[in-house]
């Protein structure tokens, strides 16, 4: 495998493809081919009478939307995962979706979150030392539910897939689940976490737990995060290549591939030991649309490849408008990139 830049890839974005919602903030898009040959976007949206962050710890809900083709529109269809009570540790928020198939059905893993207080009305403020905010992201962990098809229903597992465990990276914290079927169907789950330092938390940093199948149970297979601390990067996708693995994350500082916000494309042989690529940037904000513009996006996140006939066909990801950071987006969507078929070597 050539480590070839998506950029290299990247087809005009359409200007009316992907999703968006009146009232709603959306996020998340994650998409997979249905059994009715239709596309089934799986996305995160909350109310824009909340702030866009940290509106969403306190009331994201995971909904399906559907095209007949990858680029969309995409129309929603139904509320798939959504609040059922505080006393559910998934019972405030669902987010973070990613959907795959196997073996017939259909997983969906996702973040899930809960907190005791009174739900946020319109009209209150609401920030990041706001007590309800502060709990809901304590209680940040990633779960999964399973259907025998697309459209449901769907059955929560009872438990979070990835608790914290205290004393270790992820004690704080568990979310942005990234699965990778492999080869004898047991699932290499990358996740992001967070450490308990104190009273507050750590840096983020990504982790790696392994399943023989994806109902689980998961287990952690390394002690230490994947990469060190000063390799700062979240919203990880992976999937197989002809020498391991490859992974696409949101570089946060913009260190490692040159662009705050940006990409960067790492590589495994195993799926726990990982390296930069020689050429790490996979993917810029600024994006060429189908009318011809170009634009640096507000944010550029939650990257995720869909693959049909074995090779990537479409990027998808969570934008904003605005000049960058959640607090200045005025509106978000999730987009949809298509993408050149292989160039020499592969992708």
């Amino acid at each position: 495998m050539m480590d070839v830049s998506l950029m290299d890839r990247m087809l005009p974005a359409p200007v009316n493809g992907g999703f968006r919602m009146d009232g709603w903030w959306v996020w998340c898009g994650s998409v997979i081919r249905g059994e009715d040959g239709r596309y089934h976007m799986f996305a995160s949206r909350w109310p824009d009478w909340l702030p866009m962050h940290p509106g969403w710890l306190l009331r994201s809900e995971i909904v399906r939307a559907v095209s007949d083709t990858p680029e969309g529109p995409y129309l929603y269809a139904e509320t798939v995962l959504p609040a059922r009570g505080a006393e559910y540790w998934d019972g405030r928020s669902t987010h973070n979706p990613h959907i795959i198939r196997h073996g017939g059905k259909y997983f969906l893993y996702y973040m899930g979150s809960t907190h005791p207080f009174a739900e946020a009305k319109p009209g209150e403020e609401i920030g990041l030392d706001d007590c309800r905010a502060i709990a809901a992201r304590a209680n940040k962990r990633v779960g999964l539910a399973v259907s025998d098809s697309v459209l449901g229903p769907w059955e929560r597992m009872d438990s979070p897939i990835l608790p914290v465990r205290p004393g270790k990276f992820d004690s704080y914290l568990t979310s942005n689940p990234a699965p990778c079927v492999r080869e004898d169907g047991s699932v290499l789950l990358i996740y992001k976490a967070r450490k308990y330092e104190g009273h507050a938390y750590g840096n983020m940093t990504l982790g790696a737990a392994m399943a023989d199948g994806p109902e689980g149970p998961y287990r952690v297979i390394r002690e230490e995060p994947l990469f060190p601390p000063d390799v700062h990067v979240e919203d990880p996708f992976i999937w197989r290549t002809d020498n391991g693995y490859a992974m696409i994350a949101k570089d946060m500082e913009g260190h490692l591939c040159g662009e705050k916000h940006g990409g960067i494309l790492a590589l495994s042989d195993n799926g726990t030991d990982w390296r930069l690529a020689d050429a790490p940037k996979a993917y810029s904000r600024e994006i060429l649309w189908d009318d011809g513009r170009k634009r640096v996006m507000g944010s550029f996140e939650r990257p995720f490849l869909l693959f049909q006939d074995g090779r990537p066909t479409h990027l998808f990801a969570a934008t904003a408008d605005g000049p960058g950071g959640f607090r200045h987006a005025r509106q978000t969507w999730n987009m949809v990139i298509p993408l050149s078929a292989d160039p020499p070597g592969g992708l």
